[in-house]
């Protein structure tokens, strides 16, 4: 039996019993959290359903809103830095019951909180367009990485480099043109390479946050393109102990996904929270429709430990994290001659073909990452509230050729090509003022110092650099109306240090610029709100941009960079509608980003033939970009239980310069979803079933003679999944699920993979998820 049949018979199942088809969950329950005090808004509260873990956080007034619940008595929770945890019962007892619960916190520092979860969100400007992954459509991510997960979010595509590097592009733009947040530091490995992915297990994560646009004000330059922040949960307060353990299976490469994360409290009135965190993952082989791909493995070991302690209005936290990876690099993908590079780029075929196994061989990376973080938070009883945090990173790339050193001597040593160990010290303290008449904001200044040792064939040079930041930011209150208003200045210090004909050189670099953000958000009526976002973000040009010379093997392409390279600035505006109704949801983000001294690597005519190799043949150039275009999300409710999800996205990227388009750019795209939930179906709560189409357009905007080859046709992808939670007992619980993406395996090439060169996209792969949670 097909596939495609099985789903049929499975929906008609799911349909044929009334009894599942009455179950209704319409209902909703909404309010404001309040101090209850001085009864002002709490902008950024978690609020909570205790028993199915549904949650949303509060807006700028302090308005919250839970949709999609089923008749019954839940218990709402709501907490946030420097109050105390509050709960409150409520009741649904009809069909559409709309339920009124305001909740009011008491200003007491009785628990500790990860400030990152609530403050980051808070930080972001609310006239600039954000979405979250969090709950259930995080939970159906699990096991994937940071980049993959990411695209369930409209707006948001991957840069590959093969099928197990992915990075995210925001509107476009990626690598160092979008800051990533882990656990409130900035992420700092080798990003401006596009086979460098985010050094991050998202199993450490209890929401991920895209906030879209320059956000260079509050985070810091080369925020141009957007932000991700990756939030861990709050620590607990209450005593014992509490954990999870996430299981994942996926057929496409036999890979294999365990995570166990445990937690709790102690002391007096539990002062100490704790978490202990790790993850394995291994994989063999993947495979297209029609091949596997050679050597293309993985292995993945990562652990993280957190505590804090509170007292008073003192709230500290240590956090530990180290991400170990090992990626094998497509074989197909490193060519020993021109000649047979041309044949592989004319046949569509890749010299090298194999079966399956778990072996990794050369050519390879050995990634590791590690993460130390001190976070201090005082809040004096005059008010305001003072933020202190100290951070240590350590960066080790190892990237392996497919071939041993040639030196005979080394010819029994497995070393590296190259080798990337990069060291990042960063220092921030800001001030966030309460509430003075309709009047909030804040303030701080920022540090960063950070040095790199390379060894092997120089690719790019050591160098140390050093950043300080200034910002502030207000915000200001008005009946419906809401604005934002914020300033920022950088200062960017770097030294190289290289041999030019045998003599060391060791040029300074200077780059300072200053970035602005003005915003406004009214509020049409309760449901609906509209935005708009006025901001300037600048990024320098990084070593890997000014420097870099010779192949690079994880991207398998030789790179030349170009030490005249300025700033890049850039100037953005957005205007996004936010609905959220009873039937229908919708969101529509309407975006223009002009961007001056625009930098981008552009394929040269020929490939390049080297000792190593053939390579495709990449140099570092400059000019004035135009990125807009638009991204919406539509959810609507057609039936009982049965909901559509459609997600149109559209870009539109012009070199001003040239009067032409620009490379590497992702095509336009339109996702659509049938959703139909279930509240009980047999002893499973909240079950589902889901189908999904994304198409995706031939990028037909790229400059004539620019590229090795002309952009892939376009392709339609169909997914189907299901699930639902099981639970055991009054504190235990399953939830199960299972995908096929690829469903019917189509063959097809992605624009943004930097190996369509070589070799097709993957075929048909089945996920199994298990969530014990206990």
């Amino acid at each position: 039996m097909s596939l495609f049949r099985i789903f049929v018979w499975l929906f008609g199942v799911w349909t044929v019993f009334p009894t599942w088809a009455q179950s209704t969950c319409h209902c909703f329950v909404k309010g404001v959290v309040l101090d209850k005090d001085s009864r002002q808004p709490i902008p950024g509260a978690t609020v909570l359903i205790k028993e199915t873990g549904q949650g949303t956080v509060t807006d700028i007034n302090g308005a919250y809103r839970l949709d999609q619940l089923c008749q019954g008595q839940y218990t709402l929770l709501s907490r946030i830095v420097g109050y105390k945890e509050v709960q409150q019962s409520i009741k649904l007892d009809h069909p559409d019951t709309a339920e009124q619960q305001d909740l009011l916190l008491p200003e007491e520092v009785i628990h500790l909180n990860n400030v990152n979860v609530t403050a980051q969100r808070t930080d972001a400007l609310n006239s600039q367009t954000i979405a979250s992954l969090e709950g259930r459509n995080l939970e159906q991510t699990r096991g994937q990485s940071l980049g993959d997960a990411l695209r369930a979010i409209s707006g948001v595509t991957t840069l590959q480099t093969g099928a197990n590097i992915t990075k995210p592009v925001i509107h476009g733009m990626h690598s160092n043109r979008v800051l990533i947040l882990n656990n409130g530091i900035r992420q700092e490995g080798q990003q401006w390479g596009s086979e460098h992915a985010p050094e991050i297990d998202p199993f450490v994560a209890n929401r991920v946050t895209v906030i879209k646009g320059a956000s260079g004000v509050r985070y810091g330059s080369d925020a141009i393109g957007g932000v991700v922040l990756v939030e861990p949960a709050p620590l607990p307060t209450q005593p014992g102990l509490h954990g999870s353990l996430n299981m994942v299976g996926f057929t496409n490469g036999r890979q294999g996904v365990a995570s166990l994360q445990t937690e709790g409290a102690f002391g007096k009135a539990s002062a100490f929270g704790w978490r202990l965190q790790g993850t394995l993952k291994r994989g063999g082989n993947l495979q297209t429709p029609a091949y596997y791909l050679d050597n293309t493995g993985l292995a993945e070991q990562n652990f993280s430990a957190s505590v804090g302690y509170r007292t008073g209005s003192w709230r500290n936290e240590l956090f530990y994290s180290r991400f170990n990876s090992r990626i094998g690099i497509f074989s197909g993908s490193h060519i020993g001659s021109l000649t047979d590079l041309q044949q592989v780029l004319e046949t569509r075929q890749p010299l090298v073909k194999t079966s399956f196994s778990y072996k990794i061989g050369r050519p390879y990376q050995q990634i590791q990452h590690d993460l130390l973080k001190w976070k201090t938070t005082l809040k004096p009883s005059a008010g305001g509230e003072w933020t202190f945090t100290l951070a240590r990173q350590f960066d080790d790339r190892r990237e392996y050729d497919l071939h041993r050193p040639r030196n005979d001597s080394l010819a029994g040593l497995n070393r590296p090509e190259l080798r990337f160990r990069l060291t990042t010290y960063t220092g921030d303290l800001a001030y966030t003022h309460r509430p003075f008449g309709k009047l909030s904001g804040a303030a701080g200044i920022s540090g960063l110092y950070q040095f790199n040792i390379m060894n092997g064939r120089p690719l790019i040079p050591n160098f140390r650099l050093y950043n300080t930041g200034l910002f502030w930011i207000e915000k200001l209150r008005i009946g419906k109306w809401e604005w934002e208003a914020g300033l920022r200045y950088d200062l960017r210090h770097m030294q190289a240090f290289w041999y030019v004909n045998g003599v060391l050189d060791q040029p300074v670099f200077i780059f300072n610029s200053g970035s602005g953000t003005l915003g406004t958000t009214y509020s049409v009526q309760e449901k609906w709100q509209l935005r708009f976002n006025a901001g300037t973000a600048w990024r320098a040009p990084n070593v890997s941009e000014l420097f870099s010379e010779g192949v690079h093997h994880g991207a398998a392409a030789y790179e030349q960079g170009d030490i005249t390279l300025r700033p890049e600035m850039a100037y953005n505006y957005s205007l996004s509608s936010d609905y959220q109704g009873q039937r229908v949801q919708a969101e529509v983000n309407i975006f223009y980003n002009s961007i001056r001294n625009y930098i981008y690597l552009k394929p040269q005519e020929t490939p390049i033939l080297t000792i190593r190799g053939a390579f495709p043949y990449f140099r570092y150039t400059q000019t004035d970009a135009l990125y807009t275009g638009f991204d919406a999300t539509v959810n609507v409710k057609l039936l009982a239980g049965l909901n559509w999800t459609t997600k149109p996205s559209y870009l539109y990227v012009q070199d001003v310069r040239q009067n032409q388009s620009i490379v590497m750019i992702p095509p336009n795209r339109w996702e659509n979803a049938l959703r139909y939930e279930l509240a009980k179906a047999g002893g499973f709560r909240d079950a589902y079933l889901s189908m999904g189409n994304l198409s995706v357009a031939r990028q037909n905007r790229v400059p004539a003679n620019s590229d090795f080859m002309p952009p892939p046709p376009g392709y339609s992808l169909w997914n189907l999944s299901a699930g639902g939670m099981l639970p055991l007992s009054e504190h235990q619980q399953l939830e199960l699920g299972v995908t096929v993406t690829n469903l019917f395996d189509v063959t097809y090439r992605d624009y943004l993979n930097r190996f369509r060169y070589f070799a097709d996209e993957l075929g048909r792969n089945l996920s199994v998820r298990v969530k014990w949670q206990f």
